[in-house]
């Protein structure tokens, strides 16, 4: 049996095992590959957990962990590493541990495929959010050519801050980016503090959040004109990109 798993703590509804579960019985797979949830309170617990389950191939790795399952890890992808950050785990042959990051291609490929991403190619973007979630977004958006400032209700002098945000500051960075979990359910009727008047159809705005389809934050920026996206492509994508890394 070839064993795959998410780890990371607490674990609830996963996208990863329905996603994983669908996939092995719709290619066939299904009596020979399984994917599980093993909840890790504290990273240290990888190690044994790898020696526990010799059948184990691979690991999606979720909050709280992405970073600190780096010490436990024999080698970094050089992505991984720009990135400082860890979703994906590989078990090599020699039983060692190498890290890689599929955030980084699941946002960045789902970004590039957009219509309206490519109709308006935006050249500055809004990050809200200062969290895990942003690491891989702001080194996609490096690589995109896209520049780009953070906004964060903490106080300092590298991030902008929500009060700074005008319809100068929207038309100039017009690809807006969702970063914080603002909105995801069952806290639907949450959204960033934007003024959303100020939004135009020459506006973007990607939303890291996938549950529910249509968050408070794509809904108020439609009604504006501007076009919006939710983070589903962008699970799929990342889930596809680690299969790819557990099967090179």
């Amino acid at each position: 049996m070839n064993l795959y798993a998410l780890i990371g703590f607490p674990l609830g509804h996963s996208f990863s095992k329905r996603y994983f579960t669908e996939k092995f019985q719709r290619e066939g797979l299904a009596e020979t590959h399984v994917y599980e949830l093993f909840e890790l309170p504290e990273a240290n617990e990888l190690p044994a957990l790898v020696a526990q389950w010799p059948e184990l191939k691979g690991l999606n790795v979720t909050i709280p962990h992405k970073k600190a399952v780096l010490p436990f890890l024999t080698e970094l992808d050089s992505l991984a590493e720009r990135i400082g950050a860890v979703n994906v785990i590989k078990v090599q042959s020699d039983g060692t541990l190498k890290g890689y990051n599929s955030d980084y291609w699941g946002f960045r490929w789902s970004l590039e495929r957009w219509e309206p991403f490519q109709q308006l190619q935006p050249k500055k973007a809004l990050i809200l959010g200062d969290g895990g979630a942003t690491k891989a977004v702001r080194i996609a958006l490096e690589d995109l050519g896209i520049t780009y400032k953070t906004v964060s209700r903490k106080e300092s002098d590298s991030f902008l801050n929500y009060s700074d945000l005008n319809a100068d500051v929207l038309a100039e960075y017009s690809l807006i980016i969702n970063a914080t979990p603002l909105g995801t359910y069952p806290n639907v009727d949450a959204c960033p503090d934007l003024p959303y008047a100020s939004l135009t159809e020459q506006n973007l705005l990607y939303d890291l959040v996938y549950n529910p389809e249509e968050t408070l934050f794509m809904k108020r920026g439609a009604e504006h004109g501007a076009a919006t996206h939710n983070g589903y492509r962008m699970l799929e994508l990342q889930a596809e990109k680690s299969w790819e890394i557990w099967n090179e």
